[in-house]
């Protein structure tokens, strides 16, 4: 959880960077709005001056000019005797005019450090998404979350042949509890109300590890015994401790029985 915090820290930290040097870097170099302003109204007339006409007749002149430059170079396509038209000799050069930064809206320098600072927040967002997913935990689908370990009709046909229900992708026993020691498992502390709930319904889920040393204990057919092969550890059909160096009973997983199966919540360890 921590590390999540401090990716989502340091991202955050990252873009506030980018964006307060792209913002130095914008208004480098920039005249101000009333420096701009003073200039226009200094330069103006000149301006006006210099790029309009002096009057209509210049206007009608270079027209015809236009008009016959542009016959001639027709012409001389058309008889394939040119295909490049004369150089123009005369008339009046435009007078170029600065274009408003206001009018312009988005200057080159200002969409490439934008698209710059856009490609950075996508990078390292999508960094952090990832980030996030890898560490977040998602739901166990094995040995750790809730495990089908088959159906009751199948627990009960092996319990009926004098053994343990097995299943080894839980790594769990189904033994079937006696529903008359219910009020004596009501008074144990240690058997919490989803393992008394599964006592109700008649099964217990018991884990196969010795709780010695942590062999696995198998099933002894001629004892009707759990018997740990490492140290002599012994456990009734229940569960309970019988004999051996084990301090305890083996422990349990919390069952439940939804739709004629046997529901078991490997992730819920009982001791």
């Amino acid at each position: 959880m921590w590390i999540a915090i401090a990716i989502v820290a340091v991202i955050a930290l990252a873009v506030i960077a980018l964006l307060v040097t792209a913002r130095s870097r914008a208004t480098t170099g920039r005249l101000s709005r009333e420096t701009r302003k003073r200039d226009e109204a200094a330069t103006g007339s000149a301006l006006g001056e210099a790029a309009s006409p002096s009057d209509e007749t210049n206007v009608d002149v270079e027209s015809a000019e236009g008009r016959a430059r542009a016959d001639e170079a027709r012409r001389a396509i058309e008889s394939g005797t040119s295909q490049v038209p004369e150089a123009r000799t005369g008339g009046t050069a435009a007078v170029y005019e600065p274009v408003d930064l206001d009018e312009l809206g988005v200057t080159r320098r200002q969409f490439f450090n934008r698209s710059i600072l856009a490609g950075s927040g996508l990078g390292l967002g999508a960094f952090g998404v990832a980030a996030l997913a890898f560490l977040w935990p998602g739901a166990a689908t094995g040995f750790g979350g809730k495990i089908v370990v088959g159906s009751v009709a199948d627990a009960n046909t092996a319990i009926g042949n004098k053994q343990p229900f097995y299943n080894a992708t839980a790594k769990t026993y189904i033994v079937a509890y006696p529903k008359a020691d219910l009020a004596k498992a009501k008074k144990v502390s240690a058997y919490t109300v989803p393992i008394i709930a599964g006592m109700e319904a008649g099964f217990v889920a018991l884990y196969q590890r010795c709780v010695h040393l942590g062999c696995r204990v198998p099933w002894c057919q001629s004892s009707q015994w759990f018997e740990c092969p490492c140290h002599g550890s012994k456990y009734n059909k229940v569960g309970e401790k019988v004999g051996g160096p084990a301090p305890r009973g083996l422990d349990r997983f919390v069952l439940e029985v939804a739709g004629g199966n046997i529901v078991v919540d490997t992730g819920n360890l009982v001791l």
